[in-house]
């Protein structure tokens, strides 16, 4: 049971209001995320920037997905790990790469790099030892895939912490645990 009100879209108003139409229409309903984000249209509209920014990066959506179910799996959201599930299988992310990217691990040499350095950054709370920056680097990680994939890390770190604390219902299929 959610922590705070989840705000239906018969109640929101004003501009909440008309960021609904804008996810129900990208999305085709608001998912328990959102109601939840929308007790405040700051929030609102803030996750929905940084969001938009992510997407807006050089970084592949299978990618952005894998990091995304990555930190998941590290903060064990199962929120975010339904939510990023979904849409890893939709944009044609097979079941065992979605598992092996909540585990970490991927085949490709490079998103392994990014993978191993989600890992890193999660675990170490952004203290990153050399090392690992140069193991970004020698995978083929230049400057600004870095600095997307940190902004991706933060992003999902935040909607992560943010259905810890507030606990909307799962609107997505359910996954397994690892």
């Amino acid at each position: 049971m959610s922590r705070v009100k989840l705000v239906a879209e018969a109640d929101a108003v004003g501009e909440v209001s008309e960021i609904y139409s804008q996810i129900k229409s990208k999305h085709g309903y608001v998912p328990n995320i959102f109601k939840a984000m929308g007790n405040s249209a700051a929030v609102l509209n803030g996750y929905l920037s940084l969001s938009e920014a992510v997407q807006n990066t050089s970084l592949s959506q299978q990618t952005r997905e894998k990091i995304a179910l990555a930190v998941g799996e590290m903060n064990r959201c199962r929120y975010c790990l339904a939510a990023h599930s979904a849409v890893a299988a939709k944009i044609g992310l097979s079941d065992d790469q979605i598992i092996s990217a909540r585990q970490g691990d991927d085949s490709d040499p490079k998103v392994q790099a990014i993978l191993s350095f989600v890992r890193q950054s999660v675990e170490n709370r952004g203290w990153v030892p050399d090392g690992n920056l140069d193991q970004l680097k020698q995978a083929g990680v230049n400057e600004q895939e870095l600095v997307e994939i940190v902004l991706s890390i933060s992003m999902n770190m935040f909607t992560n912490y943010f259905n810890h604390i507030t606990c909307p219902e799962i609107d997505f299929p359910q996954v397994r645990d690892l």
